[in-house]
Order: C-alpha cells, then sequence, then structure tokens
C-alpha cells in the first residue's frame, strides 16, 4: 500500500542501503530520469549517477547513517542533486532541473538506521520566478541596465565599505543633451532608441566592478569603486567620446534619423568634505549642471 502513495506523490523518492544500493525508486524518479525501477534497484547509486560519488555526498550519508541527522541540500548552492533535463516552459532558461532535496534516516523496529532515503523536488518553476522578481527589482526593462533602486542601495553599501576600508570611491552622473528636442523631433520611440543605445555603448566601456544604472529619464549613474577624481575624470571623458561616436539604427517614418546624440557629465569623489552617501550624489548633481550651463557635451567635476 505504501508503495502505491509513495508513487502517487509529486516529488522523487529514492531509498538507498548502507552500500549505497538503490533499494526503492519511485515513479516520479522512473518518470524524469528515464531510468526505470527494474534497471536501477538493486544497484549502486553510482552506476548510474557517477557524479554523487564525492566526498560531500558520503560524508553526508555516513552522518545520516551513523547520527540520524538531516541533510537538506539547497537549490541555492546546489542548483540539483539528480541531473534531469527540464521539460517543457523554463527549458529555455534552466537547462537542469532545479531541485531542493532532503536527505533523512530511515529507522528499523529497533530504532537502528540502515537506509537513508532521499526526497527529491523539482523547484525550477519557484527559482524562475524568483529571478523574474529579483530583474524586475534591480534592472531598467527599457535598457536592460541596472535601474534606480538597485542604484540607491548599492551607493550606501560602496560608500560604506569604501569609508570602512579607507578606500577611493567616484561617481558620475550623465545625461542626454537636448533630449526633450529628440523626441519632439522624432517620437518617442526615437527616444526610447537613444536611451537604449547609449546603454549599450556605455556597457561596453564600463569595468566589470562598476554599477551603472539608469536614474531616471534621460539621467544615468555610474558608480566608480576604488576610484579617484582623477581616474574618474578620464573615464568620464572615454564615456563621453564613446556616445558621441556612436551610431544609432533608427527609421522614422519614410527615412533614416542622422542625428549627433552627445551626453553631459558631472563627476565626484570622496574626500574630507564628503561624509555620505548624499553629498556624494549631490556634488556629482552640481557638476553635471555645470556642464549643463557651460556648452554641454562636456565633462566637469565638483569643487569645494
Amino acid at each position: 500500500m505504501y508503495r502505491q502513495i509513495l508513487d502517487a506523490i509529486n516529488q522523487g523518492i529514492v531509498i538507498l542501503g548502507s552500500e549505497y544500493t538503490v533499494i526503492y525508486w519511485n515513479r516520479w524518479m522512473d518518470v524524469h530520469s528515464g531510468i526505470h525501477k527494474e534497471q536501477i534497484i538493486g544497484t549502486c547509486i553510482f552506476e548510474q549517477y557517477p557524479d554523487l560519488n564525492n566526498p560531500n555526498f558520503i560524508r553526508n550519508c555516513k552522518s545520516v547513517l551513523n547520527f540520524g541527522n538531516y541533510i537538506f541540500y539547497s537549490q541555492k548552492l546546489h542548483n540539483y542533486m539528480f541531473p534531469f533535463k527540464t521539460i517543457g516552459t523554463y527549458a529555455s532558461k534552466h537547462e537542469m532541473m532545479q531541485q531542493s532535496c532532503v536527505m533523512a534516516p530511515l529507522r528499523a523496529e529497533d530504532s537502528s538506521i540502515k537506509e537513508i532515503v532521499i526526497t527529491v523536488q523539482d523547484v525550477t518553476e519557484s527559482v524562475y520566478l524568483e529571478n523574474e522578481l529579483k530583474t524586475m527589482i534591480q534592472y531598467d526593462s527599457l535598457t536592460g541596465i541596472h535601474n534606480r533602486r538597485y542604484f540607491d542601495e548599492r551607493l550606501v553599501e560602496e560608500f560604506n565599505r569604501t569609508i570602512r576600508n579607507k578606500l577611493d570611491l567616484a561617481l558620475i552622473i550623465f545625461d542626454i543633451d537636448n533630449f526633450k528636442k529628440l523626441n519632439d523631433n522624432y517620437s518617442h520611440q526615437y527616444g526610447d532608441a537613444v536611451l537604449q543605445k547609449i546603454a549599450q555603448v556605455c556597457k561596453k566601456v564600463i569595468r566589470g566592478c562598476d554599477i551603472f544604472a539608469r536614474y531616471g529619464g534621460e539621467e544615468f549613474c555610474v558608480i566608480l569603486p576604488d576610484s579617484n577624481i582623477k581616474g574618474a575624470g578620464v573615464f568620464a571623458e572615454r564615456l563621453r567620446l564613446a556616445v558621441e561616436n556612436m551610431e544609432i539604427d533608427y527609421q522614422n517614418r519614410e527615412e533614416k534619423v542622422y542625428e549627433t546624440v552627445t551626453i553631459s557629465l558631472g563627476v565626484s569623489a570622496i574626500d574630507l568634505n564628503i561624509s555620505t552617501e548624499a553629498q556624494l550624489l549631490k556634488c556629482a548633481d552640481e557638476a553635471l549642471y555645470n556642464s549643463k550651463h557651460t556648452g554641454r557635451n562636456c565633462v566637469s567635476f565638483y569643487e569645494n
């Protein structure tokens, strides 16, 4: 009777003996592994899954058998225990089924432990939805780069890390020159294309450790860890030139749009007069304001 119940459960159940021999293999495991129970029961689990023959798995099995411990295999740490292919909706995002697994002791009537039960739960959908939610929270839907919420959180983290370790930190704010005019002359769709292109171009210039985000509208920010004001200025000039030289492939009604797009940039960095991340941001914004009112398409620095 209990075997019929175990076969009806929507998760994998495997029972191993003390020598890693498969004693039970339920229908769920049968379906997702493609290995029928008659093929695997009575054999060593390592014959079909040699990757399980590793120190961590063996140590955990011994912990269950010798001490009656329960071992949880988190998907976040291990992704999966059994390499089952993902089928259906989430296959494009996860080649392998994401699994949360538990190893637990099976006690005999005399309380001795001679067998281990492993449960395998498919959590691929949950992982996919969690990643989608994280993307929605952290990324800008139009440009694909980080959004303001993520930027605000990371600015606090980087500022605190910098102060704690007595390092350098710089910040660049830039926005698109005459962006309203571009929208009015060529359409908001063209404006969107400009925003997307700038994000693509700047991502190629930015280092892996930098934090690049769309701050709002046509305004972008770059956090530069371990950079001083001089280095940030050189980097800001690279961004300015990259945008000025970019080409936007956009068809406006019946004709191509050929418009040079430029940006104005403001740069600030931690010094003795800046004691909060809000001040760092405000100083970069003041430098940007100076760029906008001294000809645009240039880099300005905050000066005390």
